[in-house]
């Protein structure tokens, strides 16, 4: 069958639009369209089951040549003027010679540090850092700067300044540092909440001094509560961060300034795989305050939380597992003072919801003390609102052991206790386990605990316990106390 040039042409004309509206032709010539800046389409998985996962290849290098210019290098110094004769040179100078060999080591392992032998007892310590102000502000971290009484910012384009400590907060780990200069490049703030776990991130910092160094990975998780670390929650990434990269940005792939590397979780004092970034809003937060005022002033509830779990979430009747579950309420503190009680699950602050017992103390931290809050909670089956005014971190009370009213011993025990599986002994602090077993033992009840409460209603003997626990279903929230720790347990009844 003869088809005609006409049809033939017809016929392809037809086709090139058809694919035109669908982008191929600029594919097919080369041109294809980059609407991102700093990421660039690959092709998804197989489409014809459908099946298939968007997918971003990270392109860092624009990202690095905009951004890279507002990224420093920070060198600081602890001058000490007393040197030990027995460690310095000729009449006591301190100085180490070319070829000693810890100098050597020393020098390869920092580059940056100065050619001339320093005093063997000068301390260093080298980190990086961002400039959030064209007027030279600079954050980084406070243990990069503690106890260092010379800060040397160097940036990118080998000028070096004097820097002056605006201020730090431990507690955060931030520092804030100002040098003598104007129309500086400022580095952009993105939104952390907006990340998403998976998402890639990069780093640019100064690793054991090797400066302008970028690395990149993805976000392993969000809100990462760390010991001692009430205040942060930090981003986990996998981005390889070593010591230098403290203080450094954390960039999203729009370029923006998600998080400041401050820690590593390490065996061996080297990157293993997990990295550790404070959110730029509660950076930010900090600085705004050692910039007005020196100091950092945290609002505080004045309770001990815990994590919620799912047999806790419904020994209290709730759906899911979330909130901040009240342990203990200071004496005389602002939960006190405002009615809050042990055994509430405080849900939301101020119309945003606590996802984590992590949350709270962030959310709380971030306003200032005098501040009225809206909470909800969940008290026995209900939510409630309560307003709150928040008192200040320094001068709430250290935290109060919960210990009932002593009650006199007496003889036998419940058959119900037996059933659930616990041998209770009436003592003169509270109802202390003896022996697990049967229900009990499938629950995290362990020998020695002494059982305070079910839910909110204080048992002071077997009798009151058993009653409760009937009365409770078949999850029962129990409040113990475990060494110098209180705590609820679900107690589940199968």
């Amino acid at each position: 069958m003869r088809i005609n040039r006409k049809c033939m042409l017809t016929m392809l004309m037809a086709v090139l639009m058809v694919m035109a509206g669908c982008n191929k032709i600029e594919q097919w010539f080369g041109k294809e369209k980059q609407e991102q800046v700093f990421v660039k389409e690959i092709p998804a998985g197989d489409q014809n089951n459908g099946h298939q996962v968007d997918m971003l290849l990270p392109d860092f290098t624009k990202l690095v040549e905009q951004q890279g210019p507002a990224v420093v290098n920070i060198q600081a110094t602890r001058k000490n003027l007393n040197i030990d004769d027995e460690f310095g040179g000729e009449n006591g100078s301190g100085t180490l010679p070319d070829n000693d060999p810890f100098y050597e080591y020393f020098r390869r392992l920092l580059p940056n540090v100065p050619q001339t032998p320093q005093a063997i007892d000068d301390e260093y310590n080298f980190g990086s850092g961002f400039i959030i102000s064209k007027d030279g502000y600079i954050l980084t971290n406070a243990h990069v700067v503690k106890g260092m009484n010379t800060i040397k910012v160097l940036l990118n384009d080998k000028h070096e300044f004097q820097a002056q400590l605006i201020g730090t907060d431990p507690q955060s780990d931030v520092a804030l540092l100002k040098i003598n200069a104007s129309d500086l490049q400022q580095v952009q703030l993105g939104n952390p909440k907006d990340l998403k776990v998976g998402e890639w991130v990069a780093a640019i910092g100064a690793p054991f001094g090797f400066d302008n160094s970028v690395t990149a990975g993805i976000v392993s998780a969000k809100g990462r509560s760390l010991p001692e670390e009430n205040y942060t929650p930090f981003i986990q990434t996998d981005v390889a961060i070593n010591p230098g990269n403290s203080g450094g940005p954390l960039f999203n792939l729009k370029g923006q300034v998600v998080g400041m590397n401050s820690q590593i979780y390490s065996r061996s004092g080297g990157f293993m795989g997990i990295s550790f970034a404070i959110p730029i809003d509660v950076a930010m937060n900090v600085a705004d305050q050692l910039k007005k005022a020196g100091k950092v002033q945290r609002g505080r509830l004045g309770v001990v939380i815990q994590e919620m779990n799912y047999n806790l979430a419904k020994s209290f009747g709730m759906s899911k597992a979330s909130g901040a579950l009240i342990t203990q309420v200071l004496p005389g503190g602002a939960a006190d003072k405002a009615g809050l009680q042990i055994g509430d699950i405080v849900l939301s602050v101020n119309g945003d919801n606590v996802n984590n017992s992590s949350e709270l103390p962030v959310m709380v931290g971030l306003l200032p003390p005098g501040k009225q809050i809206n909470l909800t909670i969940w008290r026995k089956g209900k939510e409630h609102h309560i307003k709150v005014v928040l008192d200040n971190v320094v001068t709430t009370v250290a935290p109060a052991i919960n210990n009932p009213s002593p009650v006199l011993p007496t003889e036998g025990s419940n058959s119900a206790n037996h059933n659930i599986g616990l041998n209770l002994r009436e003592t003169s602090k509270g109802l202390m386990v003896d022996d697990i077993s049967g229900w009990a033992a499938q629950s995290d009840i362990r020998r020695g605990d002494i059982i305070i409460a079910v839910g909110q209603t204080l048992v002071h003997d077997r009798e009151a316990f058993s009653k409760a626990v009937a009365d409770g279903g078949k999850q029962v929230p129990l409040l113990i106390k475990r060494g110098n720790n209180t705590l609820f347990v679900a107690l589940v009844l199968q």
